[in-house]
């Protein structure tokens, strides 16, 4: 392969390329911190050296997507390829105004269009992507594709009608499998239609899942009880992927699990007890049994174990909290930077005026849905500057747990936990990727004789709990 690479790809990335490069559609199933960013950089530039492409879109989540223009393309973009790079805003300035429009205009440069997954909900976001492809000859790219998983999503209806007018298209995520194998669908129908030898979402499931006919009250609908011909769906796949696991490419340290187990507070467990008979009361009385339900229910029990409940009327009333102390005494012996997962934004407005009080106002930054997306970015650095005085990296999964880089932690503890293992997952990985040198210590803090155990038993064991809280018995989880 003649490339002048900018930096040596490791052994599994060169074989990604080898295989991937000149397909016009292909998934790059690659763990997470394991580089396929740089695998797509370089395949965009090797198609751009080629005369096969003039330009790329890449869609990330709203996280993510800046990261690509500060970190990944100044990183791995070969020096001789001048490129004319530009970040999505829904802002109508006339600045980005003219910002975007260069995007179409002819060049000699690379134009290279960085969005948001986000955006291709709107009007807006879907007529300027579109116009994009339609002017150019495009690598259409989708990092953390499982975002275009769920098949009625305008963003997913959305951008699989863009990719139809892109010769080259990519998908890229370290978990194309999240909830269950039907997750693959809308992704490779991202890709190509037919991929997968199915014109439609139901022949596709029928193929694939195991149903039985379940009657409740008047209503009956199919149930999934499990899943078959997997080996033969791994076959299909298997031409237009590549799939690489860390433990298998890198040699990274260690990592090592730990429990931080408090009891409830008096308060806490007269609360607990009657949220836990009124998520009982709540589950009983459904005509259909629901998963969400059950997840509404145990969502509300583990706020009670983080010191706060939200009640019918609206109000959110404060208790007695043995979580807090137990995090700052865990912090106390602590060395380093340290990452701090909450599950909620109770938690990490709690956790940050705590401390601020110890530690200072700049030993510490939130990293929620509520953070300026210009701040993101800048937040990653000085966390990740061991000069900087930033130390307490304070986050909520769900938005900081997708294609940050967060290796100067070795420290990562989860205060409270969500239910979905995917994100889980990806949060674990922010600091256990390439350029960690260090074992990372994971530690959960979870009140004793409550769902809280339950919830980390089970993603400790990478069990997905949104699928088997109705299987297993809902009382199980509550009781």
């Amino acid at each position: 392969m003649r490339y002048k690479f900018k930096y040596q790809p490791y052994k599994h990335q060169l074989d990604a390329l080898e295989k991937s490069w000149d397909k016009n559609f292909f998934a790059l199933f690659m763990d997470m911190g394991t580089g396929k960013s740089k695998v797509l950089i370089d395949t965009i530039a090797m198609l751009y050296d080629k005369g096969k492409i003039d330009s790329a879109l890449i869609i990330a989540p709203k996280g993510v997507y800046r990261n690509w223009e500060r970190k990944e393309l100044p990183t791995h973009l070969p020096d001789h390829i001048e490129a004319n790079i530009v970040v999505w805003s829904p802002q109508k300035t006339k600045k980005k105004l003219t910002e975007l429009a260069t995007l179409n205009e002819p060049s000699d440069k690379l134009q290279i269009f960085l969005m948001n997954v986000e955006a291709l909900s709107s009007s807006r976001g879907v007529d300027f992507a579109s116009k994009f492809i339609l002017c150019h000859k495009a690598m259409l790219a989708v990092d953390e594709s499982t975002t275009i998983k769920s098949r009625t999503a305008n963003r997913t209806k959305n951008l699989i009608k863009i990719s139809r007018n892109a010769p080259y298209r990519r998908i890229l995520t370290g978990s194309p499998v999240t909830k269950s194998p039907l997750d693959l669908y809308t992704q490779c129908e991202f890709l190509e239609h037919y991929i997968l030898g199915h014109s439609s979402f139901w022949t596709f499931q029928n193929r694939y899942a195991k149903m039985i006919r379940k009657t409740m009250g008047a209503h009956s609908f199919n149930h999934i009880v499990g899943y078959q011909n997997l080996e033969e769906l791994n076959g299909i796949i298997e031409p237009f992927s590549f799939r690489v696991r860390k433990e298998d490419c890198l040699d990274l340290p260690d990592k090592v699990y730990t429990q931080r187990s408090v009891e409830l507070t008096k308060e806490q467990r007269v609360l607990y007890d009657q949220m836990k008979k009124n998520a009982m009361s709540v589950i009983e009385n459904e005509g259909i049994m629901s998963a969400s339900t059950v997840l509404t229910q145990i969502l509300r029990l583990q706020q009670v174990c983080s010191g706060f409940a939200k009640l019918e009327d609206g109000r959110t009333i404060r208790v007695a909290n043995s979580k807090l102390p137990e995090l700052l005494s865990v912090l106390e012996e602590t060395d380093g930077k340290v990452i701090i997962w909450g599950n909620f934004t109770y938690d990490l407005d709690l956790i940050q005026q705590e401390l601020v009080k110890l530690y200072g106002s700049k030993s510490v930054e939130l990293f929620y849905g509520n953070t300026p997306a210009e701040q993101r970015q800048l937040i990653v650095e000085r966390f990740q500057d061991p000069d900087d005085p930033l130390r307490f990296f304070v986050g909520q999964p769900r938005t900081g747990g997708y294609g940050l880089t967060l290796t100067q932690a070795h420290t990562v503890i989860y205060y409270s936990n969500g239910y979905d293992l995917e994100v889980r997952l990806q949060s674990e990985d922010r600091a256990h990727r390439i350029g960690q040198t260090n074992k990372v210590t994971y530690i959960d803090i979870t009140a004793e004789d409550t769902v809280d155990q339950k919830v980390i038993k089970a993603l400790r064991s990478k069990i997905d709990i949104s699928t088997t809280v109705l299987a297993e018995g809902y009382k199980e989880w509550i009781i």
